[in-house]
């Protein structure tokens, strides 16, 4: 038993393994892409599926694997993306049948994610923006408070100049999403409203100088932040280095002492 524990450890821990793993996933990813083509789809129908399916174990074989090869099952499912990888693994079994084709074509695609679970480096970067949602509660406040001020300012100043823009409140706010994201706010919002009302201008200027450029650039400093610190605990610390390096040097001692000695 353990010898075969140590055999599947090894093939899990494999570069090829994950390798492998990878390539199939963007194989699906393809595949499922494909199939968005209808005329593609209806003429190939057969190989769609029974390609769906071969990956699919394919996939149950590589969880099966990693499972025997965790210290125990209680340490595998400690991990959230084995998880997550175990259930999008498991619901393509469970959920088949013609009642469900939206469902499962949807985790069909969720399983491109893997891609996540199997790269290390893209599973830091996703670990240490999820550091960042605490973080980001108090910005996230900030923004509403923000949202909500000029919302009702804009409802009461230009409800009447451009009721499609800023008639209700709810208006007013997805306006104001617009404007923040910058996409046409200049030309599709304030030109208009800035023919009725020349001095509309402090309104939108000011908006998107403390959304756009103060607020928004607070989340990107916090998500910069958070990647730091993620990098840095991933990082050996100068005393563990130092000690690698001393152990090294006593491993080194220690050889050179037996080789007299003989």
């Amino acid at each position: 038993m353990n010898q075969m524990k140590t055999r599947f450890t090894f093939i899990a821990e494999h570069r090829l393994f994950n390798a492998v793993i990878i390539g199939l996933i963007l194989i699906n990813a393809v595949l499922i892409g494909l199939e968005t083509y209808p005329s593609l789809y209806n003429s190939y129908s057969e190989f769609f599926i029974g390609a769906d399916r071969i990956l699919l174990w394919l996939f149950t074989i590589e969880i099966i694997i990693r499972l025997i090869a965790a210290s125990s099952i209680k340490q595998f499912f400690k991990e959230p993306w084995n998880v997550f990888d175990f259930i999008i693994v498991l619901s393509g079994h469970l959920i088949t049948g013609g009642h469900y084709v939206t469902v499962l074509r949807i985790l069909r695609v969720l399983r491109v994610l893997r891609t996540i679970s199997v790269i290390p480096s893209l599973r830091k970067m996703v670990n240490a923006l999820l550091m960042t949602i605490p973080s980001m509660g108090t910005i996230l406040l900030l923004l509403g408070i923000f949202f909500y001020i000029y919302g009702v300012i804009g409802t009461m100043l230009y409800a009447s100049i451009a009721p499609e823009y800023f008639g209700s409140l709810h208006s007013s706010l997805l306006t104001l999403f617009q404007v923040v994201t910058l996409e046409s706010w200049a030309s599709g919002v304030m030109r208009p409203i800035l023919e009725e009302d020349p001095t509309s201008w402090w309104y939108f200027v000011t908006f998107v100088l403390i959304g756009t450029f103060v607020i928004f650039n607070l989340f990107v400093g916090v998500v910069v932040n958070n990647v730091e610190e993620a990098d840095k605990e991933n990082r050996p610390s100068p005393e563990e280095v130092k000690l690698a390096q001393v152990q090294k040097e006593l491993e080194e001692i220690k050889a050179l002492l037996k080789t007299k000695k003989e």
